[in-house]
């Protein structure tokens, strides 16, 4: 998902069961505190290897960091969506979410950070061979709130 105003891909670990639409979505609709899932639980983890993805990509010389909550508007519902997808259709599969800097050309005045589409795609390679590769995360501090 796009992460504006960052200049590294963050890899989110905690999607929470809560929209609030700071400005209405494209079809208007602007929720909040309501439930991503009526019923559904307060939260799901990633069940890919958040700190090992980030190293992968910072491994590739690539800038990242671990987001401990891809707050709570699209990007967040996407993420809780598809975690409770995941768990409620497909035991074992593994998710998450990623949020990724804006492309140059999106920040023509360049006041906002952002990163060329190959580098994006370079990083995404990192964290899907990290997730695909990688059965236990790090055992190390890191992230922020995004």
């Amino acid at each position: 998902g796009p992460g504006g105003g960052g200049g590294a891909m963050t890899v989110e670990r905690v999607a929470v069961n809560l929209d609030v639409a700071r400005i209405p979505d494209n079809k208007g609709v602007q929720p909040v505190d309501e439930p991503v899932v009526a019923g559904g639980p307060a939260a799901y983890f990633s069940t890919l290897p958040v700190k090992a993805c980030v190293a992968a990509v910072r491994d590739a010389g690539l800038p990242a960091s671990v987001s401990h909550t891809a707050g709570t508007y699209l990007c967040n519902h996407v993420f809780y969506g598809l975690m409770h997808h995941l768990e409620s259709g497909r035991p074992g599969r593994r998710g998450g979410f990623v949020h990724v800097p804006y492309l140059p050309e999106q920040v023509p005045d360049g006041d906002k950070p952002s990163m060329p589409a190959g580098s994006i795609a370079e990083a995404l390679t990192a964290i899907v061979s990290a997730a695909v590769t990688t059965t236990e995360d790090l055992k190390e501090t890191g992230g922020a709130l995004h």
